[in-house]
């Protein structure tokens, strides 16, 4: 059903990759999420919340390099220990502190000075706006729904996006104690689409903001195109939501290897929630944006 709408939105839809290092290891963990891209001038849109977390990746670089300034300055001699715990404390690093974090945005442009943002006042959503490149890495762009009222609960629609983050070409540089991207490994992650039936709408206060599916959205998903058999765009991913079905299993007993055991189970039902399609064209509209309709 979703074939053709699959590969017409991949043309459209990139991944962003990020690894992520804590400070009390040098395990590198890395994850994704996902864009797509609305015209041919380098504009796309995504989730705030993934826009938020890449504004914060300078910040805690910028911090953890500052630490590392004033880590190496340290003697080293047997008052070490007790001033490194003193620097801990001054920076607020505990074993699980975020330290560093470094994003790579695939196959978008050919290379950039750096990208400018549009974070909506109040939904999930915002745009994003590739500075100074040279050659685009993206072969098309979304194509709206123009009339919105046709959308039906009961619609089957698909979203796209890179939940699974299989890039490997990454290290820890344990000479300059740095995470570095590297050009080994594997650079990609595969595209995952999922469909889902329109359940309900959301609205609030302002009016009609979103679209609810019967099945979530994945980690990594979110930024990613929400679309009909056609690959027409009906919003995009941004969260998704966990109903408690109240079918509660406490202390069962079942029988697994041939062995009686007593197992608990709480059970929900997990929804895909999209920011509504009209919403990404009004926001787009407010700051004058170029964006394509369907005929």
């Amino acid at each position: 059903m979703f074939v053709q709408s699959i590969e017409k939105a991949a043309q459209f839809t990139r991944p962003i990759h990020s690894i992520i290092r804590t400070y009390g290891g040098k395990k590198i963990i890395p994850g994704a999420a996902t864009l797509f891209f609305v015209n041919e001038e380098g504009y796309a849109v995504t989730c705030k919340h993934v826009i938020e977390l890449l504004a914060a990746s300078d910040n805690l670089n910028k911090q953890y390099g500052n630490f590392k300034t004033e880590r190496d300055k340290l003697p080293r001699d047997g008052q070490f220990k007790k001033h490194l715990k003193g620097l801990e404390l001054k920076y607020k690093y505990t074993e699980e502190s975020i330290v560093q974090v470094k994003n790579n945005f695939v196959d978008c442009v050919d290379s950039m000075s750096g990208f400018t943002w549009h974070l909506h006042p109040k939904y999930d959503l915002a745009i994003l706006k590739f500075n100074d490149y040279k050659t685009l890495r993206y072969s098309e762009h979304a194509v709206f729904i123009k009339d919105s009222s046709s959308i039906r609960q009961g619609e089957f629609l698909c979203r796209l996006g890179f939940p699974f983050p299989e890039f490997t070409n990454f290290k820890f540089n344990e000479n300059s104690d740095d995470i570095e991207w590297t050009t080994e490994g594997i650079t990609t992650s595969p595209r995952f689409p999922i469909d889902g039936m329109v359940t309900r709408f959301m609205a609030d206060e302002s009016g009609l903001f979103g679209i609810e599916l019967g099945t979530p959205g994945l980690r990594g998903q979110s930024g990613g195109p929400l679309f009909n058999k056609d690959g027409i765009v009906y919003g995009m991913q941004f969260s998704t939501k966990h109903l408690h079905l109240g079918f509660d299993l406490i202390d069962k007993e079942i029988i697994s290897n041939n062995k009686t055991k007593k197992v608990s189970d709480y059970s929900f039902l997990h929804l895909g929630q999209c920011i509504h399609v009209d919403t990404i064209k009004n926001f787009l509209k407010e700051k004058e944006v170029k964006y394509y309709e369907q005929e």
